[in-house]
């Protein structure tokens, strides 16, 4: 056996040889004719005829050749099809390969174009025609003659005479790699990688070709660079200057020098493809030409490209001693959606599939098929459905009202909020999630950062910049520090993060829909409470929700009962139990969602007086029954969201009165579970007990816990009891040692 793996490896050995020795020229030759020959057979008129051939590249060459197109995409699956052998080549050593396909091309190209009408001239046109020029004067008169001129072709770099850019894109069958799966052995190959970007600079020039002129006899001299740095030229080696020994100086012309879009990306593995106890990695990936711009930071990206090694010169090299770092040059980006498989910018949806879903009650089986897995919360799942959706912007004359609806789940532990959220997360074209705790002020707006290539100071966005135009959810909200939150109030009405920090002053947007889940103060809902001390949340931010969720779980037989089966049925099954209908799929959903957004209707005149009347009878209901949640204009403003979110759903142009009912019900039905138990409200509380709430609010939070007595005394006969109650108390729980009076009966000290 291990003589013949050892002439296997030889005859491989030998081979490679063989192709490091071949002809590279050959190659180019099979790339030629692969640009010109690869056609498919074109259906016209419904019949394959064996005439009516379709020649894809020999037309991207043509578009080339006239200058419409900058960049070219060599499919390898095209490639395979004419010459297996060379697609995989070129998959196995992509830069070379590169380089052939490229010099086919321009080889090709001055054939190809197909108009008489010239291409637009531009500024390197005139630049070669005027070198020509004065190459032709500098001639001595006497051998003008004899030699032909010079092919511009032959004396210039062929990277300053090239428009075009070439671009492999992988085969279909090609498996995306992990991050962390790209390792050495993919060095100068193609591979196709998936993640998410976290950072992408800004786009600047980067340059190709150096052009320097000569001071003394106004030579000129190009220099080709593939570093990241390069040395400049000094001295003029044009034969004129040798020979005289003027010793010219060379300087740089940035007019003639060739330029080339250039930016750098890092991209991060998803969070689910993380090792159990490792960080995720990350990235660098340099892209040039037509490619950069596409991506921005938050988007799911699947990138083909060619794996490298940094080429460091000099003294950088010095210093970075004997490691390298490796990067990933683009050739193809994809921008994907959450679910790994499919790309963005889906195809419409069919009739059969709007059928599926615009059936009757239509809008219950759309809210039931979010988390079907989680039993009940059927108004919930209906205001989260429409929290997808948003309602519409409006702009009246530079005032902006926004349409994105904030949704606020407050409640007691184990009602599956968080389980929701992360659903939501997973649904949403663009969403971030974060947690109270996990996440500070300047990590939910903007940060300021040195960036690492230039050191000069830049913004990086924090996770509601990056969730614009999508979803931002908020676990743990109640646990978060009163600092920190502060930074979302902005955000949440003006949907913009204003920011001056070192000197960087700017406005970023930040139009995404907030979803928070909380606890209630303390860990659980406590009916005895009045809802501000359940909550204790600051009325500025409360109002900034459009609706407040609060859900509270209280003890019911058959309830109980059915949720209990529920849970065991879906562990048993993995999946949820059988209900009426299908839930639909999370693509089908998003399409639609994506589909509801187009329509942008409007609250019609008849409709605006119900509108009215409704918010004055809510606020007089507030104002009489005090323990209801702050009712201000925001509320009328989140009930026109909701309807006009409800109109988009049915995709029509026009709000009507369901909807406003509708909206209404679901801020009626999102304090439904607190008003449940007002009717059978417990015993009445003895007022030793009254007293005691009152005197425990009076102790400060942190140091000593003690009050003076005629204090306590006083607050106590304010809210209205008498000093013998008051003194009742006291000696009810000096009693069961809750708290001391010292002897002389001026401080009252807590246990």
């Amino acid at each position: 056996g291990k003589g013949r793996a050892g002439r296997r490896g030889e005859e491989r050995s030998a081979m490679a040889g063989a192709r490091a020795r071949g002809d590279y020229a050959e190659e180019r030759e099979k790339a030629k004719r692969f640009l010109l020959d690869f056609h498919r057979q074109s259906d016209e008129d419904g019949a394959a005829t064996a005439t009516a051939k379709d020649f894809p590249y020999r037309e991207r060459l043509a578009a080339l050749a006239e200058r419409r197109e900058v960049s070219l995409h060599v499919a390898l699956d095209d490639v395979a099809e004419e010459d297996p052998e060379l697609a995989a080549a070129a998959a196995d050593n992509a830069p070379r390969y590169q380089r052939l396909f490229a010099d086919a091309v321009a080889d090709l190209l001055p054939q190809c174009r197909a108009g008489e009408v010239p291409p637009p001239r531009d500024a390197l046109d005139v630049y070669l025609e005027h070198r020509l020029l004065l190459e032709g004067r500098a001639r001595p008169p006497g051998q003008q003659t004899q030699q032909p001129p010079l092919d511009p072709r032959r004396q210039f770099p062929p990277e300053l005479l090239r428009r075009f850019e070439l671009y492999f894109k992988a085969p279909a069958g090609t498996k995306a790699r992990l991050i962390r799966q790209v390792k050495a052995d993919s060095i100068g190959k193609l591979v196709t990688v998936r993640g998410i970007v976290t950072r992408v600079s800004e786009v600047k020039p980067r340059m190709v070709v150096a052009t320097y002129s000569c001071d003394q006899c106004g030579a000129e001299t190009y220099q080709p660079i593939q570093a990241p740095s390069f040395m400049p030229l000094l001295m003029c080696p044009s034969r004129e200057c040798q020979t005289n020994r003027a010793g010219g100086r060379l300087y740089l012309q940035s007019r003639g020098s060739k330029f080339i879009k250039y930016q750098e990306l890092k991209i991060q593995e998803h969070s689910d493809q993380v090792p159990v106890g490792n960080l995720p990695r990350s990235i660098s990936v340099s892209v040039q030409g037509e490619n950069t711009r596409l991506v921005q930071p938050g988007d799911h990206v699947s990138i083909t490209g060619v794996f490298l090694p940094v080429r460091q010169t000099g003294f950088r090299q010095l210093l970075q001693g004997l490691l390298s770092d490796t990067y990933l040059e683009a050739h193809h980006i994809v921008c994907m959606s959450k679910s790994e498989q499919e790309q963005l910018g889906e195809e419409e949806l069919t009739e059969e599939e709007l059928q599926q879903i615009t059936e009757e009650d239509f809008y219950d089986k759309l809210a039931a098929s979010i988390a079907p897995e989680i039993y009940g919360h059927e108004d919930v799942k209906k205001a989260l459905l429409l929290l997808l959706v948003g309602g519409v912007d409006q702009n009246p004359r530079g005032m902006k009202i926004r349409g994105n609806i904030n949704i606020c789940l407050m409640g007691d532990p184990g009602v599956a909020k968080s389980q929701l959220l992360s659903y939501i997360t997973r649904l949403a074209p663009r969403s971030q999630y974060t947690t109270g705790r996990g996440s500070s002020g300047v990590g939910l707006t903007a940060a300021v950062l040195r960036d690492p290539l230039t050191g000069e100071l830049m913004l990086e966005g924090g996770a509601l910049v990056l969730a614009d135009q999508g979803v931002c959810c908020i676990d743990e909200f109640d646990k978060m520090l009163e600092s920190d939150r502060t930074a979302i109030h902005e955000v949440m009405e003006q949907q913009t993060l204003s920011i001056a920090k070192a000197g960087i002053l700017t406005t970023l947007n930040a139009r995404c829909a907030i979803l928070a889940a909380a606890n209630p103060a303390y860990g659980r809902y406590n009916p005895k409470r009045s809802l501000e001390q359940n909550l204790q949340l600051p009325a500025a931010l409360l109002s900034r929700f459009d609706l407040l969720w609060l859900i509270q779980d209280r003890p019911d037989h058959d309830n109980d009962l059915r949720l209990a089966q529920h849970i065991t049925y879906v562990h048993q099954h993995n999946r949820q139990p059988p209900s009426q209908f299908q839930p639909l799929n999370m693509s089908l959903m998003r399409r639609y969602i994506a589909m509801c957004k187009q329509k942008q209707p409007a609250v019609p005149e008849s409709l605006a007086d119900y509108i009215t009347a409704a918010y004055v009878e809510m606020r007089k209901e507030a104002w009489t029954n005090k323990d209801t949640t702050y009712t201000s204009a925001r509320t009328l403003l989140g009930i026109l969201r909701l309807a006009t979110a409800l109109a988009r759903l049915r995709r029509v142009g026009m709000v009507e009165k369901e909807d406003v009912n509708e909206a209404m019900r679901l801020m009626e039905m999102s304090k439904d579970s607190l008003l449940a138990d007002k009717g059978q409200s417990g015993r009445a509380q003895q007022p030793s007990e009254l007293i005691f709430a009152a005197i425990r609010e009076m102790i400060p939070a942190g140091g000593v816990r003690s009050v003076r007595l005629a204090e306590a005394e006083q607050r106590c006969i304010s809210k209205g009891f008498t000093p013998a109650q008051f003194h009742a108390a006291l000696e009810d729980y000096e009693e069961l040692n809750v708290w001391q009076v010292n002897q002389q009966k001026t401080r009252l000290t807590f246990v």
